[in-house]
């Protein structure tokens, strides 16, 4: 008994000490646990911190508040993009991060460059933190979106949001619309109006007449037929050259500013450039979008057409989707395509080459496009689907620098164009195709522009709305006090550089050009610091497109207009033939954009 008991209070002893072990166990597990958990998120400092990275434009600045575990706030203290272009980037990028906690989400379409540089300004951030960034770049999957079906209705369906789209639906709004659907399927208005160096050739006499510049329409209308090689239909160039003006006035009824001075630039042929106060094409965008809102006009982005609906012969609807709807999208009067050309379709544009001014051989395989990234063509593709008639598709245009490169001016008034000898090889104020047919001929393929400080503003920003010193700092441009020192960096014999400026300067002040012919003048190059902008010729515009009249009826195979189809902007052909002056694809927009919305209204 006595020996049951010892073993029974043997067991007992045991079984607590086992239970204050276990317990000790667990306490510590537990404590390690949390240890642990603590670890990983004492690792991360809470904060403001301070991220930089660079953007499209240059440096982006953003300040990120980390709390224990996750980033609290995101805010975006500075940068140089262009607003309208990066405006959902900013507006997307910092939400998706912070509601995924992860700088790993996707870039929005059309602003890559300006996406890719917020997530790793706010990466900077949260790595200043001591943030365990495998938490914080994890990789998101992708969800799919169930689509519902919509059927909408309106008098008036544009399919494009930017110039020529937008001027349309202003002008069928004016002309007695009651209803009009715009969709885009970029996540924002523009296309590649808002890419554009903002110039618009129309004849201005009265600011011509107080610069000393003679100028007519028909001077206009020569150098645009003869600078296509006179390849376009006369009757469209004629429309284009004679309403020019027209339309210059009607945007400045809503509210567009326009520089006092009229300029010239590359490719322009003449000075008859009338230049809007906000860089690029911002200005034109900003105040057609206004103008068609103001009117009721409907817009939805983000939402691509698919097919264009015919019925008994006639254009009816559009087919569309959307982020989370496909659409029916009912025309009572008609469907307007301004879906720009296909200039960042390079398959697309080799398809179609055959004996233009650029053919398969001449045209390099590789080469970069100035367009925005949704100009691939469809609705050129969607037309023919249902009968449509193309003209002019052999014939593209190359502008001589690509779109990141513009450099302190895109003019051509106070410039030369060097290669990397030193050496003039072209009339600057030349057609754009002879610029780069000639440019293609020097070493590498590539130009230098030449500027001085004469043209720099007080403010340092470019002609296209860019800061210089960012320019500078991504070596887009060079800048040096003197000839010597700019032949340096640029790598260029500083005897040619020099001997070369100085041939320059006397042809600027005799007006004659010897050796090249140019006929456009500025001032002479001789005041430093000067200015060295690297360029060579990068896709730009497509001639060939839809075939026209010149009520913008989209016309078919037998050469008669489809009913309830119509086209304005670079989607057309027939207007620029082989090539096409700088300065004239705004005017076109706006020309043709107004034409087809008050013949889509019977007018």
């Amino acid at each position: 008994m006595k020996s049951s008991k010892r073993i029974l209070a043997l067991f007992i002893c045991l079984t607590l000490v086992f239970s204050m072990l276990v317990g000790c166990s667990n306490g510590q597990q537990k404590d390690e646990n949390n240890g642990g958990e603590s670890e990983q998120t004492s690792s991360i400092k809470p904060g403001k911190y301070i991220g930089k990275a660079s953007g499209y434009g240059g440096p982006i600045e953003v300040e990120v508040e980390m709390g224990e575990d996750k980033i609290e706030g995101i805010t975006v203290l500075e940068h140089s993009e262009t607003v309208r272009i990066s405006a959902p980037a900013f507006e997307r990028i910092p939400k998706a991060i912070m509601d995924n906690q992860t700088v790993n989400v996707d870039a929005v379409s059309g602003c890559t460059a300006s996406s890719v540089g917020i997530k790793m300004a706010v990466k900077d951030a949260v790595e200043q933190s001591g943030a365990d960034m495998d938490i914080f770049n994890k990789k998101l999957e992708k969800q799919e979106v169930a689509k519902t079906d919509e059927e909408k209705t309106a008098e008036v369906v544009i399919i494009g949001g930017g110039g020529a789209g937008l001027s349309a639906a202003v002008s069928s709004l004016e002309n007695g619309a009651k209803s009009v659907i715009l969709i885009e399927k970029m996540p924002a208005l523009g296309g590649n109006t808002i890419l554009a160096g903002g110039a618009y050739n129309a004849v201005n006499p009265e600011k011509q007449k107080a610069q000393g510049i003679e100028d007519s329409i028909e001077k206009h209308f020569q150098q645009t037929y003869e600078g296509g090689h006179k390849v376009a239909n006369p009757e469209l160039v004629k429309v284009l050259t004679e309403n020019a003006l027209d339309g210059v006035k009607w945007l400045e009824g809503y509210g567009l500013e326009w520089k006092e001075k009229i300029g010239s630039v590359v490719g322009a042929m003449w000075e008859r450039s009338n230049q809007t106060v906000e860089p690029l094409g911002t200005g034109y965008i900003n105040v057609l979008e206004k103008a068609a809102l103001d009117k009721g006009c409907e817009i939805l982005l983000e939402t691509k057409a698919t097919g264009l609906i015919m019925e008994d012969g006639k254009i009816v609807g559009v087919k569309a989707e959307g982020i989370d709807k496909n659409y029916t999208l009912k025309a009572e009067k008609g469907v307007i395509v301004a879906t720009g050309g296909y200039a960042a379709n390079p398959e697309m544009v080799r398809k179609y080459l055959s004996d233009g001014v650029y053919t398969k051989d001449n045209l390099p395989e590789k080469i970069v496009s100035t367009n925005a990234p949704g100009l691939q063509g469809e609705g050129i593709i969607m037309a023919e689907e249902i009968g449509a008639k193309v003209i002019d598709m052999e014939h593209i245009q190359l502008l001589p620098m690509p779109g990141d490169k513009f450099g302190p001016s895109i003019n051509v008034e106070h410039s030369f164009f060097i290669n990397k000898e030193g050496n003039r090889y072209v009339k600057e104020d030349g057609g754009r195709d002879e610029i780069c047919l000639a440019t293609f001929e020097q070493p590498d393929g590539q130009y230098y522009m030449i500027n001085d400080s004469k043209i720099i503003p007080e403010n340092r920003l470019t002609l296209s709305g860019e800061k210089l010193d960012n320019l500078i700092a991504k070596g887009t441009v060079v800048e040096a006090d003197t000839l010597d020192d700019l032949a340096k960096a640029i790598n260029v014999p500083a005897e040619n550089l020099k001997a070369t400026c100085e041939k320059f300067n006397s042809y600027v002040e005799s007006k004659n050009d010897p050796e090249f012919g140019r006929a456009v003048w500025g001032e002479k190059i001789d005041k430093g610091p000067f200015y060295a902008t690297l360029r060579y010729p990068a896709l730009h515009h497509t001639m060939g497109g839809l075939k026209i009249n010149t009520k913008c009826e989209v016309l078919g195979q037998d050469d008669n207009p489809i009913p309830g189809l119509y086209a304005a902007g670079e989607v057309t052909g027939g207007i620029h033939g082989a090539n096409r002056l700088g300065g004239n694809a705004i005017a076109d927009i706006v020309v043709f954009g107004r034409i087809a919305g008050k013949s889509v209204m019977g007018k």
